[in-house]
């Protein structure tokens, strides 16, 4: 397989061609050893911050952002969506409060103050 991404590590943009056979994975394109890295890990393990929000009950019409602490697996996207969706806090909410504990190893934080 082979596929052309762009790097997204630094505003340089390097273009890189990624060709994965079996265990063999090479990267051309790159500036430097971040970029190759880059191109093998979204090729082979793609990873993602999920931003979101949720319903604060205890307040009328409000809600606190929330992402995840840690990158997730790419494929899990969705069912963290759905898990996201399913929740609600109640006020106050502080920045870095775990709102989602232990999910796909990493907790899902708030990203605002609620009072």
């Amino acid at each position: 397989m082979e596929r052309n991404i762009t790097c997204i590590i630094c505003p340089r943009g390097c273009s890189l061609t990624v060709t994965v056979d079996g265990e063999n994975t090479k990267v051309i394109g790159h500036s430097c050893p971040k970029g190759e890295k880059y191109g093998i890990d979204e090729c082979v393990n793609p990873v993602r911050t999920v931003t979101s929000i949720v319903r604060v009950t205890n307040r009328e019409d409000t809600m606190v952002s929330v992402k995840t602490a840690d990158p997730i697996p790419k494929a899990e996207i969705f069912d963290l969506m759905k898990l996201i969706r399913e929740t609600t806090v109640e006020a106050p909410v502080k920045i870095g409060d775990i709102i989602i504990e232990n999910v796909y190893g990493t907790n899902v934080i708030a990203t605002k103050d609620i009072k």
